[in-house]
């Protein structure tokens, strides 16, 4: 008698912290992933979709920057043997608000160099939504009649947050922001 008491309290108690949990973030969805040859290297062209999550706005506005990753893995498909990873480039883009103009930048990495400045979020947000022309590997890496796999994801650097936002990364999805792993196969 004693033990279904408690057990009946310990599920309410269960059932009342899954309720007060927070709903689960967008992710970044991926709408398109090519890879092409042009000139001599191959690159990738991507669009994905997502929103900044009311969180996430509210630091970019308070003036912290963040970093949306493009993590890519190349390996080489083997029937007999394991796969071949090749060296696979890695896309960093830093998104911060100017208060003094009021705009957004968005610039590649930590330097300012190559920044571009919009008016508005969605404006910025687009062009960390569109991909076009990323160098992926040289022509002459991949070989003739050979399969490989290509794997890319869009996901927010948690770890280049200030270290007390990072807490709250592990409390709440609303600070997380990734796209599944998209293949694409490929076949020079």
């Amino acid at each position: 008698m004693i033990r279904s008491g408690w057990c009946s309290r310990l599920f309410a108690l269960v059932l009342a912290l899954g309720l007060t949990l927070p709903a689960a973030a967008d992710n970044i969805a991926v709408k398109s992933a090519v890879v092409r040859l042009q000139d001599d290297a191959w690159v990738i062209d991507a669009e994905f979709d997502f929103a900044l999550t009311p969180p996430l706005e509210e630091v970019l506005l308070r003036g912290t920057p963040l970093y949306f990753v493009l993590d890519t893995e190349i390996k080489r498909i083997r029937p007999y043997w394991f796969d071949e990873h090749l060296p696979s480039p890695q896309y960093v883009r830093r998104l911060t608000f100017v208060a003094l103009t009021n705009s957004y930048r968005v610039d590649s990495g930590r330097s300012l160099a190559g920044a571009s400045s919009y008016p508005t979020l969605d404006d910025a947000l687009r062009q960390i939504r569109l991909l076009r022309g990323r160098p992926l590997l040289d022509k002459r890496e991949l070989r003739s009649g050979e399969r490989y796999e290509v794997s890319l994801r869009l996901r927010l650097d948690t770890t280049q947050l200030p270290k007390p936002l990072q807490v709250n990364t592990l409390v709440s999805r609303e600070w997380s922001l990734a796209s599944d792993w998209y293949r694409v196969v490929l076949t020079p």
